[in-house]
């Protein structure tokens, strides 16, 4: 996966995400690379970005492809994608 910031070149934890347009605590992917099962379009707040102006929209994501990117957030309007995955 690269070097990003204290990251290892590998994943050491992972979970399903839940894309959500609901920006606080408990949608904050704390930093973390996403591993996209079923590609399509997935829109993202990177770390540190805090309101959805700042989001970036990454079209046409391969089935099986890594984001080069770190992120905090996933969110829902503007993403097709799914089987997402973080990873830290």
């Amino acid at each position: 996966m690269g070097q990003f910031l204290n990251q290892p070149d590998f994943g050491t934890e992972g979970a399903t995400v839940t894309a959500s347009d609901t920006i606080n605590s408990t949608t904050n992917l704390n930093s973390s690379v996403l591993y996209v099962g079923t590609g399509g379009t997935v829109k993202v707040l990177l770390t540190g970005k805090t309101t959805v102006g700042e989001a970036l929209i990454f079209a046409n994501v391969p089935d099986g492809s890594f984001l080069p990117v770190t992120v905090d957030y996933v969110l829902a309007t503007g993403t097709t994608a799914s089987d997402i995955i973080s990873l830290k």
